[in-house]
């Protein structure tokens, strides 16, 4: 695992993955420090002056109108820490942590925070010795920052609450620091607002769900080619040229995908049980429509995510000496967190309704009446059998899960600290039900992996007359079957399957299988 450095452009989707769940270790950049160090020079001589500036010399939110004498500042800072640790339920994820931690540590590079160079140095070491903050997934309004979050893990540099160690045991957060030779911070002006002040917490969600949906919109590719081979379709619909005149790219390439891997197919379009079919079910043909649509909207979703990616949130923000004249610093909105909410509110539509088509392919598998020649539910013996009947009853529960996780957080605003703050994004609740949204999706898309295969295996009549599936189709069964994945016979006890299957899928094997017949697939 690489080392990533951080600097004063910003960062990556790839690094904030890295950090976040591989592990990679961070180190600030020289452009980093020399920022660091400038800023601060600015927050000095601000702080030695008489005139009140937000966050150096005044209290918070609404109480911003007190001044507060020198002699308070170092309390001032720690007191906001102290108060704004409020948050409440269950925790946040060890990966959510890091990533919020890493993108805090992202923004205080960018020169524009004010901080000294010792407060990003500690962030980083707390990073790099695993030590894990405990946050709470209740405390954001996501505007004014992931509040409640980063306040907890402003806590844990202090010295004070609890946090994870590396070991994954949860112990006094001073006993960690300590454990490995860090010292607790003593904040100085300005220092506590900028380590709370910020958009993290959602925007790592984001970056890990970009990833996430990523690897899952190619996957659901395969999947509805499966299922395509094993209704006996028809892959004429993923011609080129019928993609070429609605020139949507997320279309084209989800088309590419499933062409590649129908490639080599004896069953598509040729052995149909009944009349000959003129066109394949909606859930089917429109399988490139539907995951494309999702793939652009996700394009969107990386487009804003690289944006906010290179910003300096913060509240107030310093500006160095420059072409805008002397060093100063400025209040500003920056932190709303409107810009992430709403992308991560579009990506739990997308998918939801990629979900949705997901299980409409299953069920059609299922169904006698319309799986052209399959057996009942996939059973060995239909009556005394079930075979997949309930899976369908699993998928078709978390595809109506994910509905509900479509309804935008982004669309509500609770007014807070005294009507100061009166419209938040809500991006922070956007961004926890889209995580949820994501491993629905996942497990929606293993069970048509399993319908799939064993629909594919179902057609033994076929293969004894020469007629097989293509060598992707092949090559994925296999290692469905390798990873401990049963198919087709008497029943058994399927949830253990299911959740081999959901890992498969998860884990990436269900591409890097597809891809070992077609070679790399979008």
């Amino acid at each position: 695992m690489h080392n990533v450095v951080v600097g004063t452009s910003g960062t990556s989707l790839d690094d904030v993955v890295a950090v976040a769940r591989g592990g990679a270790r961070v180190e600030l950049g020289e452009d980093a420090l020399a920022a660091l160090a400038a800023s601060r020079r600015v927050i000095d001589d601000l702080a030695a002056r008489t005139d009140p500036v937000y966050g150096v010399s005044t209290g918070f939110g609404a109480l911003a109108v007190r001044h507060i004498d020198p002699g308070l500042r170092g309390r001032l800072q720690r007191n906001i820490v102290r108060s704004h640790a409020a948050g409440m339920g269950p925790r946040v994820e060890r990966e959510v942590v890091r990533a919020l931690m890493f993108l805090r540590l992202k923004t205080l590079a960018s020169g524009h925070t004010g901080v000294r160079p010792l407060v990003a140095r500690t962030l980083a070491d707390v990073l790099n010795a695993g030590i894990t903050p405990v946050v709470h997934e209740y405390g954001s309004l996501g505007c004014s920052g992931d509040l409640a979050p980063l306040s907890h893990c402003a806590l844990t540099l202090m010295g004070e609450g609890e946090a994870e160690g590396p070991d994954g045991t949860v112990r006094p957060a001073a006993e960690l620091l300590a454990a490995h030779g860090i010292e607790p911070l003593e904040l100085a002006e300005k220092e506590g607002l900028a380590l709370l002040n910020g958009t993290d917490g959602m925007l790592g969600m984001l970056a890990m769900a970009c990833a996430d949906l990523g690897r899952l919109f190619t996957s659901a590719d395969v999947t509805a080619a499966l299922t395509l081979e094993a209704l006996l379709g028809t892959d004429r619909v993923l011609a080129p040229e019928l993609h070429a005149i609605r020139p949507h790219p997320g279309q084209a390439a989800s088309a590419r995908n499933m062409r590649a891997v129908l490639a080599g197919s004896g069953l598509t379009g040729h052995h149909q049980d009944d009349a000959p079919r003129v066109q394949d079910a909606y859930s089917v043909r429109c399988a490139p429509q539907v995951a494309g649509a999702g793939r652009d909207t996700l394009a969107h979703a990386r487009t804003v995510a690289g944006r906010e990616l290179a910003a300096a949130v913060d509240n107030p923000v310093v500006l160095l000496p420059g072409d805008t004249g002397p060093g100063r610093v400025e209040s500003n909105g920056n932190f709303h967190g409107a810009p992430v909410a709403y992308v991560l509110d579009f990506l739990a539509i997308t998918a939801a309704d990629l979900a949705s088509i997901t299980e409409r392919r299953t069920d059609r598998l299922l169904d006698k009446n319309r799986s052209h020649g399959l057996p009942p539910f996939l059973a060995d013996d239909p009556g005394v059998d079930s075979g997949l009947m309930i899976a369908q009853y699993t998928q078709a529960a978390l595809v109506s899960e994910l509905k509900r996780l479509a309804v935008p957080a982004s669309a509500d605003s609770i007014p807070s600290s005294a009507m100061q703050e009166d419209h938040v994004s809500m991006g922070w609740s956007a961004a926890r039900k889209l995580r949820t949204a994501v491993d629905g999706l996942t497990r929606v898309v293993a069970v048509e992996l399993c319908a799939a295969t064993r629909a594919l295996e179902l057609r033994d009549g076929l293969r004894a007359q020469g007629y097989v599936p293509g060598a992707a189709a092949e090559a994925v069964i296999a290692a469905l079957r390798a990873s401990g994945v049963r198919g087709a016979g008497p029943d058994h006890y399927l949830a253990p399957d299911l959740l081999l299957a959901e890992e498969f899928v998860r884990s990436g094997a269900l591409v890097r299988a597809a891809e070992a017949a077609t070679g790399p697939l979008e």
